[in-house]
């Protein structure tokens, strides 16, 4: 027997069943395929022909011999057809069972307690890492490059559409007063051109949401909406 399926003979695994199970599985093996436990069915009475679960890498392998032993049939479930595993522990060993994507469901009984149960936490450790796997891929596409510039533009262009209506109210840039205009001279906006002093409460109140959806928009700056705010509340 090859020293490498030795280490299964520790959990009361059938040292002649793992051995025929060794003469097969080196032609069945894919590249990079590493064998992580193997499971071997022991029924009450002597078990002749028993069946056996490899577990892979890759893969979750039943194998059943036929034939008085001469031959065996191989099934394999990769494990991202496995959609969960089960062990169900008994008074004569315990089942271990699980079911695929497709709504199969695959169970042999009779395995050694300590035998299911290290199938059981293998197969959990696999399914585990596929789920990182793909989680893995899906922060990959998230970095996928965005539309053209064309698109994003186009995009921009209809959001800056849809906004402006609230711009058509009043004057995006608010009044500024700075030193150099009272040195100048130069006029400035007042409540009076702006037709505040002629508004009514409720026309105030709506004007006062309408710079806030501006500046949630990113329309307008903070400080351009604290100076319309002031000035229309001086009003109200």
């Amino acid at each position: 027997m090859k020293e490498q399926f030795k280490k299964f003979l520790n959990e009361e695994q059938d040292p002649k069943a793992i051995e025929k199970i060794a003469s097969k599985l080196s032609d069945l093996l894919m590249k990079n395929e590493e064998i992580g436990y193997i499971a071997v069915q022991k029924k009450p009475a002597i078990t002749v022909l028993p069946d056996s679960i490899v577990m892979t890498n890759k893969r979750i392998i039943i194998c059943q011999p036929k034939n008085l032993g001469l031959s065996m049939n191989f099934i394999d479930y990769t494990w991202d057809e496995i959609e969960g595993t089960f062990v169900k522990e008994n008074i004569l060993g315990s089942e271990f069972s699980f079911t695929t994507k497709t709504n199969m469901e695959v169970s042999i009984d009779y395995i050694p307690k300590i035998q299911a149960r290290k199938i059981f936490t293998y197969a959990k450790e696999q399914l585990d890492i596929l789920k990182g796997g793909v989680v893995s891929n899906a922060s990959i596409i998230d970095e996928v490059p965005v539309a053209p510039m064309e698109e994003v533009e186009i995009i921009e262009e209809m959001e800056t559409e849809e906004v402006t209506s609230f711009a058509e109210i009043m004057p995006v840039t608010p009044p500024v007063y700075t030193m150099e205009n009272e040195q100048l001279n130069t006029p400035t906006e007042t409540p009076k051109e702006n037709g505040l002093s002629e508004l009514s409460q409720d026309e105030l109140f709506e004007k006062l949401q309408n710079y806030k959806k501006l500046l949630d928009n990113g329309l307008i700056l903070q400080g351009e909406y604290d100076a319309f705010k002031k000035e229309i509340l001086s009003h109200m």
